[in-house]
């Protein structure tokens, strides 16, 4: 027998997800002009929407704004949202699928050494073996170090018999550790004239984006951002348990290393762009948890929306905090994600 709701079931599903992703784009896109409008020189939100129109459709708008107004809006702030929301998206994504594949809600890129990884390798080509590949000499050598921090953490933690998932943290803090002094010998070793702006660049800065350097992150996000979303349904079966996935048919040991692959491939680029933005991938996946449940399929989308949407206006605190100078993104993240960390351990007790 034919059940008869089935396709007005259907119909207001599909209607409902099409309206929560035309509310999540216009979110994302009113945070972004806003963000543009603000700082040192603030814009209006008019002239702003004119620039924009103005580059993307030439002769649709009449310009009534200055050069500058316009190079400081399409040369300087839009990249650098641009990016913000980028590097955004890949480590709330990068957070949600660790967190289900190890089944630890403390799992992030920055607390388990893979963005300490990323950013050895990045600091060892800017200041010791040169661009020898071109520009993609740092986005690769921080892949290489991202992946390198992973294989560590896993071997650290296999070595210690570190399969809870506190204890998996902790492994991923002490290769951290080993790692960020390591990057300092380097950075002590390197060209002091270079050290202050790799200094600035390991507390988290997009001060340098161009249109240009936007090209690398978003051709690995879509693809593994677009991957993972696919592997949804393993990773829904991965958090509740090795031996329920196993039981799936899923091949645990290879879909969890490849996993780390894939998340060491976000976060190493990223971080070679951004330089070091924590917390990031430990708060969102959280929060959207909070609001659309714990299915991978929604959780993944909501927490790379909520990740740009959150480091647009992170950076855009920083803009404004201490005009004209910048402070470091990372500062401003961290200080949010420090008090988000104590509210989850008070929660967790």
């Amino acid at each position: 027998m034919v059940d008869a709701t089935a396709p007005a079931s259907l119909a207001r599903r599909i209607g409902t997800g099409t309206g929560i992703a035309l509310a999540a784009a216009a979110v994302l896109v009113v945070s972004a002009i806003v963000a543009v409008s603000v700082g040192a020189v603030a814009i209006p939100l008019g002239t702003v929407w004119g620039i924009a129109l103005d580059r993307i459709l030439p002769g649709i708008v009449t310009p009534d704004w200055t050069a500058g107004r316009a190079n400081i809006v399409w040369e300087i702030r839009f990249p650098r949202v641009v990016l913000a929301g980028l590097v955004g998206a890949g480590l709330g994504l990068v957070g949600a699928a660790l967190q289900s594949v190890t089944r630890n809600p403390l799992a992030d890129p920055h607390l388990l050494g893979i963005s300490s990884g990323g950013a050895f390798g990045a600091i060892a080509a800017l200041l010791h073996t040169g661009l020898f590949l071109g520009l993609l000499t740092v986005p690769l050598m921080a892949f290489g170090g991202a992946l390198v921090a992973t294989v560590l953490v896993l071997g650290v933690a296999q070595l210690a018999g570190a399969s809870s998932a506190d204890r998996l943290v902790l492994a991923g803090v002490a290769v951290s550790f080993v790692i960020m002094a390591c990057a300092n010998i380097l950075i002590f070793l390197g060209d002091p004239r270079a050290t202050h702006t790799v200094v600035f660049w390991m507390l988290g800065g997009l001060g340098l984006a161009q249109w240009s350097h936007l090209l690398w992150p978003l051709a690995v996000l879509i693809p593994c951002g677009l991957w993972l979303w696919a592997q949804a349904g393993r990773l829904n079966a991965m958090s509740l348990g090795d031996e329920t996935a196993a039981s799936l048919g899923i091949e645990v040991g290879r879909f969890r290393l490849t996993v780390f692959v894939v998340a060491a491939l976000i976060t190493g680029v990223m971080v070679a762009f951004s330089g070091l933005i924590g917390f990031v991938g430990l708060m969102m996946p959280h929060l959207v948890r909070l609001v659309v449940g714990g299915d991978n399929a929604r959780v993944l989308p909501g927490s790379a929306l909520a990740g740009a949407v959150f480091l647009i206006w992170a950076d855009a605190a920083a803009r404004v905090v201490m005009a004209p100078e910048d402070m470091p993104i990372g500062v401003v993240t961290g200080l949010i994600g420090g008090v988000f960390f104590i509210w989850m351990m008070a929660k967790r007790r």
